[in-house]
């Protein structure tokens, strides 16, 4: 009788695991996000009922990304997945190949819209615009309020995969999308009055962000930053620089500046960093909200505003 009881005991906690949704290791709901974005939603959604790994490390471009075999391991095993869909290809393939049920690609909860330059679509110069497509701009998480609909989604996926702890989730996500909405209010609060609305960027990754809050965004490069700007493109910039009184060329922290740097010096500009927070070199400093409320204080200082942003600017440099 008492093997009998421990067998029925054993027995109704395997149905019990059975029904309760993915189980990770050590408990926990074993997540994979493909770059930083997808893992901060993860780890702040998740808390400590997840394991979360990312693929893209720290100073590493995305973009460039190519998968180890043991990270492909990891993304066969998962028991869910956070990417964006056309970002990464090697990402892509990967979960392709994975018996993960439990999958969120961010271009499902929002829409790409297309803000590519001219010169990206042409074809036969001999450069592979790996993301460019029609899968459009992918750069949705510079946007608060598109970056607050993704999380909700990863929010929904994690109740589904862990329903033990889909309170916890949803609770996470209420709170998350909370913080989304104000960031949202103080780019809104901190840019109404710029007396300048275009800004000049080495990288055309800030399209979302620029519809968002009414500017203009003019770019050396564009949505690949990987290309290269023709003579035509960099001369269009130029002239768009002079025509709107633009006092600063950004750049970012992942791509070199060289291109910045020199169309600032032409037009005797100043140069300053706008991160499209592609990754985070420090994550025990920084995550998305702090980065966001210094691209928004640099903004504030290029653009001419009245508003004071919760964190300081990165100073910017004048270019001899």
């Amino acid at each position: 009788m008492a093997l009998t009881a421990t067998a029925l005991a054993a027995a109704l906690t395997l149905t019990a695991c059975g029904d309760g949704g993915a189980q990770g290791a050590e408990g926990r709901l074993n997540v994979v996000a493909s770059f930083y974005p997808m893992e901060f939603l993860a780890t702040s959604i998740g808390g400590e009922h997840v394991k979360v790994t990312g693929l893209t490390a720290a100073g590493v471009e995305p973009h460039d990304l190519e998968l180890t075999a043991k990270q492909v391991g990891r993304v066969q095993k998962a028991d869910a997945i956070v990417y964006l869909k056309g970002l990464q290809p090697t990402v892509d393939k990967a979960v392709e190949g994975s018996d993960a049920k439990y999958r969120v690609d961010a271009t499902a909860a929002v829409p790409l819209e297309d803000h590519h330059l001219p010169e990206d679509h042409a074809e036969g110069d001999g450069h592979d615009h790996h993301h460019d497509g029609a899968a459009g701009d992918p750069h949705i998480w510079l946007d608060p309020a598109r970056y607050a609909a993704v999380a909700r989604s990863v929010g929904a996926e994690f109740a589904k995969a862990d329903p033990a702890h889909a309170e916890d989730y949803r609770r996470n996500t209420d709170e998350l999308v909370g913080r989304l909405t104000a960031l949202d209010q103080e780019f809104k609060d901190g840019l109404k009055d710029a007396g300048n609305r275009t800004f000049v960027t080495s990288h055309a990754a800030f399209g979302y962000l620029a519809e968002a809050y009414g500017l203009t965004q003019v770019s050396i490069n564009g949505v690949d930053p990987e290309s290269e700007p023709t003579p035509a493109r960099l001369a269009d910039v130029q002239k768009a620089a002079k025509e709107n009184g633009v006092t600063t060329i950004f750049f970012e922290t992942l791509a070199s500046p060289r291109l910045a740097e020199t169309v600032a010096k032409d037009l005797g500009l100043r140069t300053a960093v706008l991160d499209p927070l592609e990754g985070v070199e420090d994550q025990a400093r920084d995550d998305y909200l702090t980065v966001m409320r210094r691209n928004l204080a640099n903004l504030q200082a290029a653009l001419g505003t009245n508003a004071t942003a919760s964190t300081n600017a990165t100073a910017t440099t004048p270019t001899s």
